[in-house]
């Protein structure tokens, strides 16, 4: 293995070596590309718990645009990202033809989607007919415009609703627009419900798992085996169990099983193959557990508490009898975990951690190590 780099990145939105069972996800959103309007896959959403992969799927999406030459627009749902979403598409349609100056967009009217820019500071630009005369021109050239809005449960909803108004529009004009967002899933789930954005309710959702333990064995294997990384018998197996198939702790695993490879000269032997997948499971609490219960209230850290009691499913009535609450006053902390994404349905009457790891740190009383 001299001279390889470690090809596993355990940083957040990064495109790992290998997507494993990621391949047919954006089929879909492909294939409207080539169609370029009127079509499911242009309009999607992807869901998923934190670290399931779904800024990495954004990424995707945005590399197979502009292999087919669309002009791409990614933002992430701070405040102010319809006014920068508009400053991009403004300076793309400045760089397409001649036209005057650029000019900065430096905010947004709630009435009219009027957009104040800095030369002439008086000149209104209606953000819709500015997107529609770049959308026009991307189609005279057989192209189109992706825009892509990461973390959308954080979106101001006034913004997000200004956003889908015009897309709408573009969308019913039949102009080459696609728009792919990404969340957490009880947060998408109530921005539909609330009415926000009526039209993405027909939107392609797609809705991220952890992935099959087989298929991350068998992606070790691959890479380790390329590079000459020998492990004891049956320890990748146990590598890729540990992993939850959780793309973001496979790709921590991996990283330290590299470390400890390129330690040994590609032998890893028992004990160091153990240190470090016990290394990636700690850096897994600080980089992900850890600050995904930051924010979490004393009582909901109860809930969570009386749910490590379980190895699997806890009950929602045994939980609040372990809680010492009442089931109404327990589902509204329940609700709200949900919402953060620390833990999910998992059927009726019965909730799951969404973050491999939190139910072993709550264990060992909390310890960030």
């Amino acid at each position: 293995m001299s001279g390889l780099q470690n090809p596993f990145r355990p940083t957040f939105g990064r495109t790992p070596p290998e997507l494993i069972d990621r391949n047919d996800t954006l089929e879909e959103f492909e294939y409207g590309l080539r169609i370029r309007s009127g079509v499911l896959g242009l309009l999607s959403i992807i869901t998923g718990a934190r670290g399931v992969g779904k800024t990495v799927m954004l990424n995707e999406a945005q590399g197979l645009a502009q292999e087919q030459g669309w002009a791409v627009i990614s933002e992430t749902s701070t405040a102010g990202f319809l006014a920068r979403i508009a400053d991009s598409a403004l300076l793309i349609d400045e760089e397409l033809g001649d036209g005057p100056p650029p000019r900065k967009i430096l905010a947004f009217s709630a009435a009219g989607f009027g957009v104040t820019t800095q030369l002439p500071r008086e000149r209104q630009v209606e953000f819709r007919n500015l997107g529609a005369k770049l959308l026009h021109r991307l189609d005279e050239n057989g192209t189109g415009l992706l825009i892509t809005l990461d973390e959308i449960q954080d979106a101001d909803r006034s913004e997000l609703l200004q956003l889908a108004a015009v897309i709408q529009h573009w969308v019913r004009d039949g102009l080459p627009i696609s728009f792919v967002c990404a969340g957490l899933p009880a947060a998408i789930s109530d921005i539909l419900n609330e009415g926000v954005a009526t039209f993405l309710r027909r939107a392609d959702k797609i809705d991220l798992h952890s992935v099959e333990v087989r298929d991350v064995r068998d992606s070790y294997a691959r890479q380790f085996s390329a590079a000459g990384i020998r492990f004891p018998d049956g320890f990748l197996e146990e590598a890729a169990e540990a992993s939850f198939g959780y793309p973001f702790l496979i790709q921590l695993i991996g990283y330290f099983l590299w470390k400890e490879a390129e330690r040994g000269g590609g032998a890893v032997d028992r004990e160091s193959a153990d240190k470090a997948v016990a290394a990636a499971l700690k850096r897994n609490i600080r980089m992900v557990v850890g600050p995904a219960i930051s924010k979490a209230s004393d009582r909901d850290m109860d809930y969570l508490r009386a749910m490590s009691r379980d190895n699997g499913p806890s009950s929602t009535a045994a939980v609040a009898q372990r809680m010492k609450a009442s089931l109404q006053l327990a589902a509204n902390y329940r609700a709200r975990l949900i919402e953060a994404g620390l833990i999910e349905p998992a059927g009726r009457g019965e909730v799951r951690y969404s973050i491999p790891g939190l139910r072993e740190h709550l264990r060992n009383g909390e310890r960030l190590g």
